[in-house]
């Protein structure tokens, strides 16, 4: 459909407007990556208190998510966006005039409420389709999301060396007010009011929180993408203390997972179908413990280098990228009636621990353990989301589903 022909906010979402939503909720995690260590000396502060802003910004996100779904069932799609994009503008200027560490911290967290474009986009998607096939359009919305952290840290890692680290917040800034226009112009509201009040919204979570195969589902794409977070959390400092990369270097190699991802999610599009939810989960997160166990051969061999340590990252990407969007197709498809309830807490879920797990992964690093405390906690998450997925598969059988 073209666009001129298009009622302006009228009709349903185009796919590149759900894919814009989205990459922009990445695109504000992992951008400025390659800047933490010169930010920590602009700020005067250790570089474990700029880590923090990771931490802070996934843990702020999770409780978001709480909100925003039940507000968007009882309010709608379209204006929760508008409002979200709106205070992520105010808040990413708040980062780029800090002028120390604590107001810095305080807008990088409120800046997390631009997590509406990456709950709302997966429930628009789950209100305009069905199970396995929406499990295959959010796999075809992330993989386009997949593009930028592919890119992200390599342009952060860019800006921050041609113009200094608050490069890497006037490109997502400038990328939200496109963002904001567009929304405007093309996500018309894709569900009905629940005409409930928010306190009725929340009472409702009780009806996901007894289910186990909605704990099953965001279990396995909570745990698996815990490898990715812990990742996160620790990679600038392996690439930049035990492999003495660049900023540049560090940005290029810091994508490898994304490529995965890419590719993942491609597969997921293209096969969830036909094959299913579940076995698409179940693959993802072998693939994901394959990876890190390869990796973590190679060091305990004495073999371990920055090519094999970001190279393995890829078979973390490939396997989060068939994992989660089946993973959160099934949990969005437990209660559909709740779609953007369930998407804001499984997402809660996922980056609750996803703070967690980065800020322990920051913690545990030092010059002198190189790499393996962070490939033994990415090797335990990877291993209990298979444990996690195969509960859900074991259930639906015993109960004939």
């Amino acid at each position: 459909m073209q666009f001129s022909s298009r009622s302006i906010g009228h009709t349903p979402p185009t796919l590149a407007t759900l894919v814009l939503l989205s990459g922009l909720s990445a695109l504000s995690m992992n951008l400025y990556l390659p800047s933490l260590p010169f930010m920590a000396v602009y700020f005067d502060t250790d570089y474990k208190v700029m880590q923090l802003s990771i931490a802070l910004y996934l843990l702020v996100n999770a409780l978001m998510q709480i909100l925003i779904g039940p507000i968007a069932d009882k309010a709608g799609r379209r204006p929760v966006l508008l409002w979200g994009l709106g205070l992520f503008l105010l808040a990413t200027l708040g980062c780029i005039y800090a002028p120390n560490v604590e107001l810095f911290l305080f807008f990088r967290m409120s800046q997390a409420v631009i997590v509406v474009g990456l709950v709302l986009s997966r429930a628009a998607v789950r209100d305009m389709f069905e199970q396995d096939q929406a499990a295959s359009m959010i796999g075809y919305v992330t993989m386009g999301m997949a593009v930028v952290p592919m890119i992200g840290p390599a342009i952060g890692g860019v800006l921050e060396e041609s113009f200094g680290w608050k490069a890497n917040f006037w490109l997502p800034f400038g990328l939200a007010v496109l963002a904001l226009a567009l929304t405007y112009m093309d996500f018309g509201e894709t569900s009905a009011k629940s005409g409930k009040t928010l306190m009725q919204q929340f009472r409702e979570y009780p009806e996901l929180l007894t289910s186990p195969r909605f704990w099953g589902y965001s279990l396995s794409s909570a745990l698996s993408s815990g490898a990715f977070f812990a990742y996160l959390g620790g990679a600038p400092f392996i690439g930049t203390e035990v492999f003495g990369l660049t900023a540049a270097e560090v940005g290029i190699y810091f994508g490898a997972p994304a490529v995965g991802y890419f590719f993942g999610n491609f597969i997921s599009g293209r096969y969830s179908v036909r094959f299913g939810v579940n076995r698409m989960v179940l693959w993802g997160c072998w693939l994901n413990a394959i990876g890190v166990a390869l990796s973590a051969a190679l060091f305990l061999l004495g073999m371990g280098t920055a090519f094999s340590f970001f190279g393995f990252m890829t078979f973390v990407g490939l396997g989060n990228g068939m994992s989660i969007p089946n993973a959160t197709a099934g949990s969005l498809s437990v209660r559909p009636h709740l779609a953007a309830t369930a998407s804001g807490l499984s997402g809660a879920i996922m980056l609750g621990g996803g703070a967690a797990l980065s800020a322990l992964a920051g913690a545990l690093l030092t010059r002198e353990t190189g790499a393996m405390p962070l490939l033994w906690l990415m090797l335990a998450t990877s291993i209990l989301a298979i444990i996690a997925i195969s509960s859900v598969i074991w259930r639906e059988r015993q109960l004939g589903l």
